[in-house]
């Protein structure tokens, strides 16, 4: 007599949902979020990306290191500032220090409960680093060889897509 599944596989403890529950979540999430290289790629395109991209970090945070072109607005300024910084017709990208920490979400929900279309950068400002894109600090430009354990080592991109 063999166990069921569920008895020895800790994955199928609980039962996958049907496809088209599970269609629908994924629909959702991607309605949420985006990640590092998607933002990087919209951005390199040299156009209007149709987006603003957010840093809800502090000031210090900031200095260390940020996305080229994003605005800076720490997460408990969004009440007072956002409505003077951000066009509330052009959807906001946030992002925060990585997958850790969960100020980007913090920043959404301030932005899309003052009226903002909104997303959250998954990977943050970690990945950004980590998967070779250039960013700014205080001092100027950098950028960082790709982590291979995030980003593909001989390939333009990772394929996911």
């Amino acid at each position: 007599m063999t166990a069921s599944p569920s008895a020895v596989n800790p994955v199928l403890s609980v039962a996958p949902v049907a496809p088209a529950t599970a269609a629908t979540h994924f629909r959702a999430c991607l309605a949420f979020h985006t990640d590092v290289s998607d933002v990087a790629a919209a951005l390199a395109a040299g156009e209007d990306p149709g987006f603003v991209v957010l840093d809800s970090r502090s000031t210090e945070s900031w200095d260390q290191g940020h996305i080229p072109g994003a605005v800076h607005l720490p997460t408990a300024l969004i009440p007072e500032l956002a409505g003077q910084l951000l066009d509330r017709s052009v959807p906001v990208v946030t992002y925060c220090w990585g997958p850790g920490c969960n100020g980007a979400t913090r920043a959404a929900l301030a932005l899309a409960e003052l009226g903002f279309q909104v997303k959250e950068m998954l990977g943050g400002f970690e990945y950004w680093a980590r998967e070779g894109f250039e960013y700014e600090t205080w001092e100027g430009r950098e950028r960082r060889a790709a982590d291979p354990l995030t980003a593909p080592v001989e390939a333009a991109d990772c394929g996911c897509r």
